[in-house]
């Protein structure tokens, strides 16, 4: 099996994508922050000091999917048409789900993850003051697609 982002000589190198045809690109990705209880209930009252922990934690993810290629150096730049962040309090923490689109020569994968992964970041930001064994995983492409613009 071949890696698609090496040269000949086994050098990184940015795949050329000129020659695929423009398609409509989507994928979903999730991820989950487990919190102590009392942390959940914080956020559910929003008392966490740094403010809307949901709320900034689903513009922080559209904001990162829209600087993917900023972060991960061989991602190309995309013209997203929509990102949507959803984070969802649970009794144990927080789900996160993701969901980009666009019309291109390549997937949105890594647009997704990377929304899911940041949007973590952030509530793993603003609550750690008041818990201390926050952890994150279950971090996961959900899926891909492509298909044909009618």
């Amino acid at each position: 099996m071949e890696l698609s982002h090496t040269d000949s000589k086994g050098k990184a190198n940015m795949v050329d994508v000129a020659h695929k045809p423009n398609q409509i690109r989507e994928a979903k990705a999730s991820g989950f922050i487990n919190l102590n209880p009392k942390t959940v209930q914080l956020i559910r009252e929003n008392l966490i000091k740094k403010g809307d922990v949901l709320t900034i934690a689903e513009i922080a993810g559209i904001q990162a999917a829209k600087r993917t290629p900023e972060l991960i150096p061989l991602c190309h730049n995309l013209m997203l048409t929509k990102v949507d962040v959803k984070a969802t309090l649970a009794e144990n923490g927080v789900l996160i789900n993701s969901y980009v689109k666009c019309v291109g020569q390549t997937g949105v994968e890594m647009e997704a993850l990377t929304a899911v992964s940041v949007a973590l970041l952030t509530i793993y930001d603003m609550c750690k003051a008041a818990d201390k064994n926050m952890t994150i995983d279950q971090v996961k492409l959900i899926s891909k697609t492509k298909s044909d613009i009618p």
